[in-house]
């Protein structure tokens, strides 16, 4: 068992901090609403701290899920920042999903430091985090991942490295662009089934046993026939996840037509106030636009 520290309580953070805690790790928390991380300490029978370096020193991993560049940089640097309370040889994990180019930088400023620094965003939304079957996307040293991968284990169902600094963060990007064409294609075909007649479960019940099968068919086209979108992964973030996959298309000539389009459709599911809703509320747009 080790000593962590936790930076980030939200919807992902709370849930996989528990599961570290609950695995008989010692885990200290922050969290910049400080009532957030007070109520977690008193939860779950961990510490919490009021600034990342507090929470990070005689920690031997900082695990850190925040929301941007911006966040992770804030946790991580200054004065109380998690970088100046590690002792050397900790390792820092941040489960944030960021662009590459932040992860290297801030990879390279904790080598200098004599710190590891493990890229591993996530992906299973806020039920894998609840269950603890996340899956998890790592770049960084080898050695910083042997000794992390068994911290990260506590909330994992599958964990591997794919390469050095910012691999992790890059494969997330992947895992994303997959998704929203993904969704755009089973948000049409539940509206074409029901525009044509047809009962949309009868239907899913029949396909999704072929080709047409898929995680997001299996466990969304239930609740987007019933038009209810308040499960898992925000469109918001959705939102700022692929602007970090088109900025990286654009700097490494990658074509991404359908991920260009489908971010311009999840705009348009903004303006139609759904921000907060998941990612599968795609349909819902097409049912405004076409009826």
């Amino acid at each position: 068992m080790a000593r962590v520290a936790f930076l980030g309580l939200g919807v992902m953070g709370g849930p996989m901090a528990r599961h570290l805690a609950a695995a008989g790790h010692e885990v200290t928390v922050y969290n910049r609403t400080s009532a957030k991380a007070e109520a977690w300490a008193t939860a779950h029978g961990g510490r919490h701290a009021a600034t990342p370096r507090a929470a990070a020193q005689g920690a031997e991993f900082v695990l850190a899920c925040v929301g941007n560049d911006d966040d992770l940089r804030a946790v991580c640097l200054g004065a109380d920042g998690a970088f100046a309370g590690m002792a050397k040889g900790a390792v820092f994990v941040d489960h944030t999903t960021v662009s590459a180019s932040v992860t290297r930088d801030l990879s390279a400023i904790a080598g200098d430091l004599g710190l590891g620094f493990v890229d591993a965003p996530v992906s299973g939304g806020q039920a894998g985090a609840e269950n603890g079957q996340l899956v998890v996307m790592c770049g960084g040293a080898q050695a910083d991942y042997d000794r992390a991968e068994p911290v990260i284990a506590a909330f994992a169902k599958a964990c591997r490295r794919l390469g050095e600094s910012g691999a992790g963060q890059l494969t997330k990007m992947v895992n994303q662009i997959a998704i929203a064409g993904l969704v755009q294609g089973l948000s049409e075909a539940l509206h074409f089934a029901d525009k044509a007649g047809l009962d949309g479960r009868a239907v899913v019940d029949v396909i999704k046993g072929g080709a047409a099968g898929s995680w997001q068919m299996a466990n969304r086209y239930e609740t987007m026939l019933d038009d209810r979108f308040e499960f898992g992964f925000a469109v918001d973030w959705m939102r700022k996840d692929l602007g970090i996959c088109l900025a990286t298309a654009n700097e490494t000539g990658a074509s991404l037509p359908v991920t260009a389009q489908v971010d311009q459709f999840y705009k348009d599911v903004q303006k139609m106030g759904g921000g907060r809703w998941d990612t599968s509320s795609l349909i819902r747009r097409l049912r405004k636009f076409e009826d």
